[in-house]
């Protein structure tokens, strides 16, 4: 008998024994944090998984079969020149309406296919970061001052971060870029624009699928209308990827056919959830039966082996967010175990201590796409400083706890430990900067 694992379980059995025991389930703010963690995780179920993550694990799919390790080596490598991975990483996001946990999949899809550290991580934090649904929004609700320190610390975040990473990290890059030298340049099996169609329509697909209702303040104008038209531009946009997959990737054109019919029935009878349900069990049927080209069955494989490996942690992540900040979407506002009123309390100026209160709790605390924008807005009615609004939202958005556990399974503790370390100072020294100005 081994006894140190023995010793180990006996150790939590008493701890599960005595967290149970001591259950303070009489308490009142204990039970309403209980409620908080499920009321949002019932939300993130409701309104993030189906239209926004299951989208972008098959859109990490697409990176992880369809676009060749030579290719992302070619722009993410560690030989590829600094100008070029750190400017497309670093503004990668503005094609992308995720969050701090959607980015996850296309995080490790890109890191496993041989991207540098620097550039790789860049491209994480920049994903959420620069969204430009959320800059626009930003700008309109919190002012154009606002607007633009987000965008400009977003980008030199980015770019800084990514360059700090791969220099502390150096001995690793150095390794990966002497085997990067000699990887032998394979064609690619379908030409690039082909790819690119195929890629780009499952990223505008999800971009308008997740466009954020505009605010009642605003003026009407493109936003307004493109919100009031988004379903009907998804329409069109999956007419392109219906057109995907029967010339691109050659499926069986009436297997197709019939998917698309399911799913339009399904948007008449139950609504754009239920359509988007239908058509992603719809698609992961016909590639796992398709005959045709193995890549497209191992496209559904590998968004399943993505969703796999990060959902039971985004909803560990969510549930411990939810019960430690508190729920805030919409019209709710549920508080945690940690009182809002004290975050509210440790935020009113613009001191180092306000400015690192507002970046960590940014780091820990999960805000779905867009939301972080009403939740300042808030906070910046309740007398919230403007230094540490900035730095929320250069830490919030591209930061959660969801996220750094993820985080953690793709590049392990140290370096995840590392770059929130890096986010938060950063943040912090960022809105002590524009609080001052």
């Amino acid at each position: 008998m081994d006894t140190r694992k023995e010793l180990k379980i006996l150790f939590w059995f008493i701890a599960f024994f005595l967290a149970a025991y001591f259950l303070p389930v009489g308490d009142k703010s204990f039970m309403t944090a209980i409620y908080a963690a499920m009321d949002l995780l019932r939300y993130y179920a409701r309104e993030h998984v189906i239209l926004c993550l299951l989208p972008a694990f098959f859109i990490a799919g697409v990176i992880a079969i369809f676009v060749s390790q030579g290719a992302v080596i070619k722009y993410f490598g560690a030989n590829t020149k600094k100008w070029i991975s750190y400017s497309i990483a670093s503004v990668s996001g503005t094609i992308l309406a995720v969050c701090s946990c959607t980015i996850l999949p296309l995080f490790s899809s890109i890191h496993k296919r041989g991207a540098g550290l620097g550039p790789a991580v860049a491209f994480l934090y920049s994903g959420p970061a620069i969204n430009i649904l959320a800059i626009i929004l930003t700008a309109r609700i919190l002012g154009i001052e606002m607007g633009i320190a987000r965008i400009i610390g977003a980008v030199v975040f980015a770019i800084v971060i990514g360059l700090v990473m791969a220099f502390i990290y150096r001995k690793e890059e150095k390794e990966k870029k002497e085997e990067q030298m000699n990887f032998p340049q394979t064609p690619e099996k379908r030409p690039l624009w082909q790819t690119s169609w195929h890629f780009f329509t499952l990223v505008l697909i999800l971009v308008f699928a997740n466009w954020g209702a505009p605010s009642e303040s605003a003026d009407p104008g493109l936003w307004h209308w493109i919100f009031d038209h988004k379903w009907q531009i998804t329409a069109l946009l999956s007419m392109f990827l219906i057109y995907s997959l029967i010339r691109i990737l050659k499926i069986t054109w009436w297997w197709v056919a019939l998917s698309a019919v399911a799913t339009a029935v399904a948007a008449v009878v139950g609504g754009p959830v239920i359509a988007m349900v239908t058509a992603i069990a719809a698609l992961s049927v016909i590639t796992l039966l398709d005959k045709n080209d193995e890549d497209n069955k191992e496209w559904t494989l590998s968004t399943w082996e993505f969703a796999r490996q990060i959902m039971p942690l985004l909803a560990i992540g969510v549930v411990a967010a939810g019960f430690l900040l508190g729920s805030t979407h919409g019209d709710t506002a549920i508080p945690g175990i940690i009182p809002s009123e004290y975050v509210t309390a440790f935020v009113g100026d613009n001191s180092i201590y306000s400015n690192l209160f507002a970046s960590v709790i940014g780091a820990f605390m999960y805000f779905a796409t867009l939301t972080e924008v009403p939740i300042l807005q808030g906070l910046l009615a309740a007398g919230m400083n403007k230094g540490p609004a900035l730095a929320l939202l250069l830490a919030g958005p591209s930061l959660s706890l969801p996220n750094l556990l993820v985080i953690r399974g793709v590049m392990g503790t140290q370096k995840t430990v590392v770059y929130a370390l890096l986010v938060i100072i950063m943040a912090t020294i960022s809105g002590m900067i524009y609080g001052s100005m």
